[in-house]
């Protein structure tokens, strides 16, 4: 007579705490309401930062939309929540403590202030989701960087990198054009104008916008590995090139029009609609990588070749 089998025990899934880090994340938040609320003040009123206020709801979508592919919750993450909440500390402790020439870091307490209310949510995520869910989601969680203004040396020092860069693309644009022209620095002088980089002519707000767009579009298009790195890195040659390009249309109307060009729109205003130019050979540069590798054989274990059929969007994980 044949023994009946053993019956299998199934493992219930463990629940999501939505309640408990419901609660740690709104007593934290409560807990730094006043640099919230001046850092929504500030980012309404600024050009350069007026996006921040968008990266929280970006770094929570990035973890909703593979929320099918993440770990369940584990237990508490002690290493991680106190590296986090001790970096946390730190940061609030040199906001308040450190007083530097407001002229050199006007953004001083709030930039650090609200690098630990970043860091503070990751130290409750740590302790709560557990180290396998925050390791899965690595990529949104380093995007809360943003969050904060960049401190004054670094927002100074890519300005400078943004200028010099525009001026090479700027030259060798020009060269290709044709157009005589002499170079001194930063310095290009046309026929009928004297036509300057300035520093607040490097296009860092543009800039920025397109570099966190291409981690956004590469989490959300890409599969992990090279291709996210290559889009991401692209967007620094493009940026030179989008700002000498702008440079070029400028001396091109200068010279053909009348040096009065030099106060047209394009100068003053035109910068939404030079960066809304570089997206179209960005898109393009992302539908290459995209279809790059689509359907490329695969090695199995037994060394026979594997046809992949998986879409780019299936491989979402940490770049």
């Amino acid at each position: 007579m044949p023994e009946n089998p053993a019956p299998t025990r199934s493992v219930a899934p463990v629940p999501f705490p939505r309640r408990s880090l419901s609660i740690a994340l709104g007593l934290i938040t409560l807990g730094f309401a006043w640099p919230i609320i001046q850092w929504v003040s500030f980012a309404l009123g600024s050009y350069l930062y007026s996006h921040i206020i968008l990266i929280p709801v970006v770094s929570v979508w990035l973890i909703w939309m593979r929320r099918a592919d993440l770990p369940a919750p584990s237990g508490p993450s002690v290493p991680g929540a106190a590296a986090c909440a001790l970096a946390a500390a730190a940061a609030l402790a040199y906001a308040l403590l450190v007083q530097p020439a407001p002229d050199l870091e006007p953004n001083h307490r709030l930039t650090w202030t609200i690098a630990a209310y970043a860091l503070s949510v990751v130290a409750v995520g740590f302790w709560i989701l557990g180290g396998r869910f925050m390791r899965a989601n690595v990529v949104a969680l380093a995007f809360l960087v943003f969050m904060a203004p960049m401190p004054g040396w670094l927002e100074r020092g890519t300005e400078v990198l943004l200028q010099r860069g525009s001026a090479e693309a700027t030259d060798l644009l020009f060269s290709i054009s044709g157009l005589p022209y002499l170079r001194d620095g930063q310095i290009f002088q046309l026929p009928s104008i004297t036509m300057e980089i300035a520093q607040e002519c490097s296009g860092i707000h543009s800039s920025l916008v397109l570099f966190i767009t291409s981690i956004v579009a590469g989490q959300m298009f890409l599969p992990p590995g090279w291709r996210r790195w290559t889009l991401t890195l692209a967007v620094i040659p493009l940026a030179l090139i989008r700002n000498g390009f702008r440079v070029l249309t400028l001396g091109v109307l200068c010279e053909r029009i009348g040096p009065h060009m030099i106060n047209h729109w394009i100068h003053h205003r035109g910068g939404p609609v030079f960066f809304l130019l570089s997206l179209f050979p960005f898109f393009a540069l992302l539908l290459i990588l995209a279809r790059a590798g689509r359907g490329r054989p695969a090695k199995a274990p037994g060394g026979e070749a594997v046809r992949d059929e998986r879409a780019p969007s299936e491989g979402a994980g940490a770049s």
